[in-house]
C-alpha cells in the first residue's frame, strides 16, 4: 500500500521547468564539451571573425595614435558641442558591462540557477567593455601619458591634487573600481576550471601556466568551502557596483545646469538602460557562440527566454523614463527645458531621436510573446536593434542638449569626424578581439556550476 501510494504521488508530480542542461549529460561529458572548445583547433569561422576584429582594432589604433599626436582638434567638436561622440561611446560601453555583474553577482545572491551557463562569458564581457570605455576619457585628457595624475596618491607636485568636484575624476574612480572588482570576481570564479584544465593538458608550458593560475587548487571539501565563501563575499561586494557605477556616470550630466540633463531621474534611468543594453549584448554574443561552438545543450532556449524577460522589465523602465522626462519638462513650466525636448523630437537631430524611441520603445514589446522569445533568429535580430537603439539614446541625450545653447548666436551643428568614427570602430575591434581570444584560451562556461545544476528542474505537485 505504501509503495503504491508513493507511485501515485510520483505520477501526480508535474514538471514545470525544463532542464537547464539538455542532452542528458554526464559529469565527464560536461567537462569534455566545455574544454573541447579550447582543445580543438580554431575553426575557419573563428579565424574569419578574429581577422575582422583585429582589422577593426588596427583601424582604431591608427585613429587614436593620430589624434594623440595631432590633438583633440581632429574631433568634429565646436564651441557649443564640447564632447559628443566619444562620451556617447564611453557611456555606451559602461552600460554594456552592467549585465555581466548583474548575471554573476545579483542573480547568484538570489540563487537563480539559470545564470550558470552564461555567467562566465558575461563576466568576461564586462571586463572587456569597461576596458573599451576607459579608452575615451584617456583620449579626452589630451595628454594620456599623464593619466596617472587623475589618481589621488602622494606626489611631489606641491598643492596640485585631484579635483574631486570634476566628473572626470568621478569616472576614473568608478571605472577603475568596477574593473578591479569585476576582474577579481571573474578570476576567482575560474579557479576550479583552471585546475581542471591543468590536469588535462599535456604540454609542459600550458601545464605550468594553468598550474600557476589555479593557485594550487586540490578540489578538497575544505578548498571548496573556502572558495564558496570568498565567491559569495565578492558577489556581495560587486552587487552595489551595478547601481553605483552608472549612477556616477549619470552624475556627469545630472549635476550640471544644462536643460535636458539636470534631473533626478538620471541615476535609475541610466542604470536600467545599462542593464537593458547589457543583456542585449549578452544575447548577441551567446547566440553566436551557441551556434558556432555547438553549445546548444548548455545555452538553451530557457536561458534566452529568461534574458528576454529581463529586457522586458528594464525596457519598460527606460520607456517610463522617456515619458517622465517629457512630463516634467511640461509640468515644470521651464521654457528652456521644454525647448530641449521639443528640439529633440522636431529639431535637426529628430532622425536620431525617432530611431532611439522607435527601437527602445517598440522592440522589447515583441518579447511579450513566448513564440518570439523562443525563436532564436528573431531574438538575435532584436538584440542587435536594441544595441543600436541604446547607442542612439546616449547620442541624443548628449548632442541635442548641447547643440542649441541659451544664445541662438552659439547654436552649432555637430558631425563626427572620420577619426571619431575610426575610434568607435576600434573599440568594437578591441572588444571582439578580446572576447574571441577568451573563448579560445579560457573555459567560457563554468564547469563546476553547470555540474551542480545538471539535472535541476522545478516540480509542482498536482494532477496531470
Amino acid at each position: 500500500m505504501l509503495v503504491k501510494g508513493k507511485k501515485n504521488m510520483a505520477e501526480n508530480i508535474i514538471t514545470i521547468r525544463e532542464n537547464l542542461v539538455g542532452g542528458n549529460k554526464t559529469l565527464s561529458k560536461v567537462t569534455d564539451d566545455v574544454l573541447g572548445v579550447m582543445e580543438r583547433k580554431p575553426t575557419k569561422l573563428w579565424w574569419f571573425g578574429f581577422i575582422i576584429a583585429l582589422t577593426a582594432l588596427g583601424t582604431g589604433f591608427i585613429a587614436v595614435v593620430y589624434q594623440v599626436r595631432t590633438g583633440i582638434g581632429t574631433w568634429g567638436l565646436n564651441k557649443t558641442v564640447g564632447w559628443a561622440f566619444d562620451i556617447t561611446n564611453f557611456v555606451f560601453w559602461v552600460g554594456i558591462g552592467h549585465a555581466g555583474t548583474l548575471i554573476s553577482a545579483i542573480l547568484f545572491l538570489f540563487r537563480q540557477k539559470w545564470r550558470t551557463s552564461i555567467n562566465r562569458s558575461a563576466e568576461a564581457m564586462t571586463i572587456f567593455a569597461v576596458m573599451c570605455a576607459g579608452i575615451f576619457p584617456l583620449i579626452h585628457m589630451g595628454r594620456p601619458w599623464l593619466a596617472h595624475w587623475a589618481l589621488p596618491y602622494p606626489n611631489f607636485r606641491g598643492p596640485l591634487w585631484v579635483n574631486f568636484r570634476s566628473p572626470l575624476a568621478w569616472d576614473v574612480f568608478a571605472i577603475s573600481t568596477y574593473l578591479i572588482i569585476s576582474a577579481v570576481f571573474w578570476y576567482i570564479g575560474m579557479i576550479p576550471d583552471l585546475a581542471t584544465v591543468r590536469d588535462r593538458v599535456t604540454n609542459k608550458f600550458k601545464k605550468f601556466i594553468f598550474n600557476f593560475l589555479s593557485l594550487g587548487w586540490d578540489g578538497s571539501s575544505r578548498t571548496w568551502h573556502r572558495y564558496e565563501t570568498v565567491y559569495g563575499l565578492l558577489a556581495g561586494l560587486a552587487t552595489p557596483l551595478v547601481v553605483s557605477v552608472h549612477t556616477i556616470v549619470s552624475f556627469d550630466f545630472a549635476t550640471s545646469s544644462i536643460p535636458g540633463w539636470h534631473t533626478t531621474t538620471f541615476p535609475p534611468y541610466f542604470v536600467s538602460g545599462a542593464v537593458f543594453s547589457g543583456f542585449a549584448m549578452v544575447l548577441t554574443l551567446m547566440l553566436i557562440a551557441r551556434k558556432t561552438l555547438k553549445l546548444e545543450d548548455y545555452i538553451t532556449r530557457k536561458h534566452v527566454d529568461n534574458m528576454t524577460k529581463v529586457i522586458i522589465l528594464t525596457g519598460g523602465i527606460v520607456t517610463l523614463s522617456y515619458a517622465t522626462e517629457f512630463f516634467m519638462a511640461w509640468y515644470s513650466g521651464n521654457g528652456y527645458e521644454q525647448f530641449v525636448f521639443i528640439n529633440r523630437a522636431l529639431g535637426p537631430f529628430a532622425w536620431a531621436y525617432w530611431i532611439m524611441l522607435s527601437i527602445n520603445l517598440i522592440v522589447p514589446q515583441f518579447f511579450w510573446f513566448k513564440k518570439l522569445r523562443r525563436n532564436l533568429i528573431i531574438v538575435f535580430i532584436l538584440s542587435l536593434f536594441i544595441n543600436v537603439g541604446m547607442w542612439f539614446e546616449r547620442f541624443v541625450i548628449i548632442v541635442t542638449s548641447l547643440h542649441r545653447d541659451f544664445l541662438p548666436s552659439s547654436w552649432a551643428m555637430y558631425k563626427p569626424s572620420i577619426i571619431e568614427i575610426g575610434t568607435l570602430v576600434g573599440s568594437f575591434g578591441l572588444f571582439f578581439t578580446l572576447f574571441l581570444l577568451f573563448i579560445r584560451f579560457m573555459p567560457m562556461i563554468s564547469i563546476g556550476e553547470i555540474k551542480s545544476v545538471l539535472h535541476y528542474k522545478g516540480s509542482h505537485g498536482g494532477k496531470k
